[in-house]
């Protein structure tokens, strides 16, 4: 049985992923700071796979810990890296703290897998990478922009340490970068989802959680914009397809598919939705109410950006399968099953 490193595993991404992983015959060992995220998502995890994988919570941005725990959990055969801080927002008022927890965590992974002789590494990336594309969709051979936000510098620079390391270490790694564009959704039992610690940096929590009454209002972040309801369009993904491509990614690896020692992949469905048809069509498939005003942009947004998921599908094997109503329904099961757990 093949053994996987997964940081940041109780995360939203994270956790689904396991899930799969778990499903398809891997072992999984998460290793997460619990910064954005709960413990109790193992329960979850537990209660849909049969399975409770082994935990640790540790800093990836501490090396000695890292080391030990890799000694302690013998051969390890790919790491997928999740753990980042990942808000938009947050990482314009805080660089440093991103610039501190995105590179020097994977830093310290690149240097500690030929120690522990890993050379299969799954890189959580980001379609902000390519800032405001000249042409949409985005394929993979888009150029990639000046970042507008510190967590997409994070990301472009992440990018650029596995591409000099591999190049400088061609026998000792071999990686996929997997750019993500917005994952969205929870499980269909409903037993894991987006669990954020406090405020929602992402759209749907705070549609769901605004749904429910937890939240007063939703804002909306700019109605000017060059679309034709003048909100942001991005492609929306459900997670448990997103998750896929993770397991998929790693039994090409291991069953030397690559093509080469370091490939990257566009993860969405070639459909760019609002935020506005977004929150339209969640009110129609959940029947339910979603109050919602329109405030200012937002620094570091993005207009528009969708993905050509053509070279996922064909050379990866991967394609998005659940329709975006299906992904809404299971985001408020999600909800109210937090909400059921709590009273």
């Amino acid at each position: 049985m093949s053994k996987v490193l997964v940081t940041g595993g109780t995360g939203y991404i994270g956790s689904h992923t396991v899930v799969e992983l778990i499903n398809e015959g891997f072992e999984v060992v998460i290793v997460d700071n619990l910064s954005n995220s709960n413990v109790e998502v193992l329960n979850g995890i537990e209660k849909i796979t049969g399975v409770r994988p082994a935990f640790e919570n540790i800093d990836c941005v501490d090396y000695v810990a890292m080391d030990n725990m890799m000694d302690k959990y013998g051969k390890i055969d790919a790491i997928i890296h999740f753990a980042a801080s990942k808000a938009v927002g947050e990482s314009v008022e805080k660089p440093l703290l991103y610039y501190r927890n995105n590179l020097v965590s994977l830093i310290n992974l690149l240097q500690l897998m030929p120690v522990h002789k890993i050379k299969n590494f799954v890189f959580s990336s980001s379609c902000t990478v390519y800032g405001q594309p000249d042409i949409l969709p985005v394929t993979e051979g888009a150029p990639i922009k000046p970042a507008l936000s510190p967590y997409g510098n994070t990301k472009q620079i992440g990018e650029e340490i596995i591409r000099d390391t591999i190049y400088a270490n061609p026998t000792s790694y071999q990686s996929i970068v997997l750019r993500y564009f917005n994952p969205i959704g929870a499980h269909a039992s409903a037993e894991i989802g987006e669990l954020p610690n406090g405020v929602p940096n992402n759209l749907l929590p705070f549609v769901t959680q605004t749904a429910i009454g937890l939240r007063k209002q939703l804002q909306v972040f700019g109605n000017d914009y060059d679309t034709p309801d003048g909100s942001c369009i991005r492609d929306y993904i459900h997670v448990v397809d997103l998750a896929k491509a993770h397991v998929i990614a790693v039994k090409r690896m291991l069953d030397g598919k690559s093509g080469d020692s370091l490939e990257t992949f566009n993860l969405g469905t070639g459909r760019g939705l609002s935020v506005l048809e977004i929150i339209k069509t969640f009110e129609e498939v959940n029947q339910v109410k979603v109050p919602y005003k329109i405030v200012s942009r937002r620094e570091g947004d993005i207009e528009k950006v969708w993905a050509d998921p053509t070279y996922a599908n064909e050379v990866l094997g991967w394609k998005a399968m659940e329709t975006v109503e299906e992904t809404l329904r299971s985001a408020w099961a999600w909800e109210l099953n937090l909400a059921n757990r709590k009273n």
